[in-house]
């Protein structure tokens, strides 16, 4: 296989889509290979790349079964979990504090634990 076709930001010819819209249209890629590429230049940096599958080989999106609907409420479920308190917070337990807002609160020091 030779080099990608690379188009500028915006310029993508009709037939070509991101994952991304592919997903609006209730398509995925399928398997097939990434047929080309968009390219936005940034200043200092390099360019942003996405790729681009073709939407006449995307194939439509699995439907959800009952079984993956469970799995996906099981895995929210325990997002919403305090580790330290083990009640059910109401909302996705931020990354960054690691626990419910209340046990954050509580501790004085935070949690590196650090004194002045």
């Amino acid at each position: 296989m030779g080099a990608l076709p690379v188009f500028r930001w915006r310029l993508a010819p009709d037939g070509l889509a991101t994952r991304r819209q592919l997903r609006a249209l209730g398509l995925r890629p399928g398997g097939q290979d990434v047929a080309a590429q968009l390219e936005r230049s940034r200043r200092r940096r390099g360019p942003l790349v996405a790729y681009l599958y073709r939407v006449d080989l995307a194939v439509p999106v699995r439907p959800m079964t009952p079984a993956r609907r469970a799995a996906l409420a099981k895995a929210n479920a325990a997002r919403r979990l305090c580790p330290v308190c083990r009640r059910d917070a109401g909302y996705v337990i931020p990354t960054s504090l690691g626990t419910c807002v209340p046990c954050a609160d509580a501790d004085p020091h935070g949690s590196e634990g650090s004194t002045r």
